[in-house]
């Protein structure tokens, strides 16, 4: 459908959860010294302007990167994702957000590479010119699902894949599970990140209950939820299921995801998770 854009909902509470996660498994990564790629199936424009008409019209940032932003300290757990946000900030202290290329490219070294996928037109063109000229960036104009199949296994052998499509249509959450499945038969050591949203009470557990039924091993679960999921219609939150999770990830979100809670809902109508769906 292309019609979604991120740039109306850049910095959000879903963003937040999605971009701590991210920084946290690409930090794993640079923790042995082989290289490793970084792919991502739906890159959106890979940098957002907050002074934008379009991050204005709802100020979703304001309820998410905003409070964070306002505390007067951080986890140490926050450290690489924050200092994404502090490299992108714009000239004249302009308010700009990293999507997820920008976070992966201020944590990528000289000998990792990075792969982005992105079909949306404007989106793409915006995408090609941040990393123009970039040689540790390819950028890819097409759909996500194909580039799972044409970019792995990856030539390093080590990597994560992010992906976090928009779920336009109803379909798509079959069709991510499916994609999730045939990329892992392929590249069966990778680390692969799937963001979801969380709109009521039925529908993504349809989701985590196909990943549990797909015969996927090492599955662990992250979620976060900023209002009742029985209250007005909207995103109440957002999780992120990682499978083959670098080791102790699990008690570094266990730690983690209450704080980002406390934060991001003050008012504590939601609430969060983190458990293994599948365990080894």
């Amino acid at each position: 459908m292309l019609s979604y854009r991120h740039a109306f909902h850049a910095g959000n509470h879903a963003d937040v959860l999605k971009h701590a996660v991210l920084a946290l498994l690409l930090e794993a990564l640079r923790s042995k010294q082989a290289p490793f790629r970084y792919l991502e199936t739906h890159a959106g424009a890979g940098v957002y302007d907050l002074d934008s008409p379009e991050a204005r019209r709802n100020a979703e940032h304001e309820q998410g990167i905003g409070r964070i932003r306002a505390q007067a300290g951080s986890p140490p757990a926050l450290a690489g994702y924050l200092a994404a946000l502090d490299a992108v900030s714009g000239p004249g202290g302009r308010a700009r957000y990293p999507g997820s290329p920008r976070v992966a490219r201020h944590l990528l070294r000289p000998d990792d590479r990075m792969v982005l996928c992105e079909l949306h037109p404007a989106d793409h063109a915006l995408l090609r010119a941040e990393f123009a000229g970039d040689r540790q960036v390819a950028v890819h104009r097409t759909d996500g699902y194909q580039g799972l199949k044409a970019f792995l296994p990856p030539p390093e052998r080590r990597g994560l894949v992010l992906i976090d499509p928009p779920y336009e249509v109803k379909d798509e959450y079959r069709q991510v599970v499916a994609a999730l499945g045939a990329a892992h038969r392929r590249w069966p050591t990778g680390i692969y990140a799937l963001w979801y949203p969380v709109l009521d009470t039925t529908t993504h557990a349809r989701l985590l209950q196909d990943l549990v039924q797909s015969g996927l091993r090492r599955v662990l679960l992250a979620e976060l939820r900023v209002r009742p999921e029985d209250g007005p219609r909207g995103m109440k939150g957002s999780g992120m299921v990682i499978i083959n999770p670098p080791w102790r990830l699990d008690r570094t979100l266990e730690a983690l995801l209450p704080w980002l809670w406390d934060v991001l809902d003050p008012e504590h109508r939601g609430g969060w998770r983190m458990e293994w769906l599948v365990p080894e």
